[in-house]
């Protein structure tokens, strides 16, 4: 999808969407899975951009589906990268729990920031000019970019069309639901024609899609098991998908093993376990 040399690819998933900016100073925003490097990298060859030339890599946030391909870009062409600074410090000092890592068992090869962002800050890649907006919830660096002339915004993974990300509360706190609430009250205020969101097809009416977010998170608020489910079915999907499948018979043992579904089954369901596997 091309609107003035902002061109979007959607993909498929586990892999995070990536919008490049085709300018006068070319500008990634995330890099995709670590292990899709290569069709990253075809991506942005196969839109008239070489790697080499690269200006910037901007992350929404640090998930290892976001970042995966910052270790190579920057090891093999010296590509400079810009995150929200409470991100940027944690990847800096190589934090444990960098993209949860650790918590999802989705190990990202270390990387530098070495452009710390914060709200109202404002990217330049030539023609194109994007705010940066601090929009925490999934994450507490989560940032958004809107482009007021084109009227386009990249939304991370605050929201999709017809979903909105999950949320760690044991990484990001329990008011994340809240942070999410106002990060998408503050985004209703701006005049957007199109979004491109972290996963799924692009957002052609998002106005619709950040009210049904907001309505989703204050359903959640007043049920906090939905956190749950909501979160539960999208990590193991998620590793259902890098496995290629998973035996039937292997299910109990991996997820006794899963510091995620610790947490979950005991803090938000309120059972051990053991008894929550079932």
């Amino acid at each position: 999808m091309h609107n003035q040399g902002i061109i979007f690819f959607e993909r498929t998933f586990p892999s995070a969407n990536m919008v490049l900016i085709k300018d006068e100073k070319p500008t990634l925003i995330d890099t995709g899975f670590g292990s899709d490097i290569e069709e990253t990298a075809s991506l942005i060859e196969n839109a008239g951009v070489n790697i080499e030339d690269l200006h910037l890599i901007v992350n929404t946030h640090y998930h290892s589906d976001h970042v995966g391909g910052n270790y190579y870009l920057q090891k093999q062409y010296g590509t400079p990268i810009a995150a929200h600074h409470w991100d940027g410090k944690l990847i800096n000092r190589l934090d444990r729990e960098i993209g949860s890592a650790t918590y999802l068992d989705q190990p990202i090869e270390p990387y530098t920031v070495s452009k710390m962002l914060t709200d109202g800050d404002e990217i330049n890649t030539g023609k194109h000019t994007f705010q940066v907006i601090h929009t925490p919830g999934h994450t507490l660096g989560h940032i958004s970019l809107y482009n007021q002339e084109a009227e386009v915004l990249i939304t991370g993974d605050l929201f999709h069309r017809d979903d909105v990300g999950w949320l760690n509360i044991f990484r990001e706190g329990v008011s994340a639901i809240n942070r999410s609430i106002e990060s998408l009250q503050h985004l209703q205020q701006l005049s957007i024609k199109e979004a491109y969101s972290g996963h799924g097809p692009k957002i052609d009416n998002p106005k619709q899609s950040i009210q049904r977010a907001i309505d989703r998170f204050e359903r959640w608020v007043e049920n906090p098991k939905s956190i749950g489910w909501h979160a539960c079915k999208r990590v193991y999907a998620y590793t259902l998908i890098i496995a290629n499948g998973m035996p039937k018979d292997d299910i109990e043992e991996y997820l006794l093993g899963c510091p995620w579904y610790h947490d979950f089954s005991r803090y938000i369901f309120q059972e051990s376990p053991e008894q929550f596997v079932e």
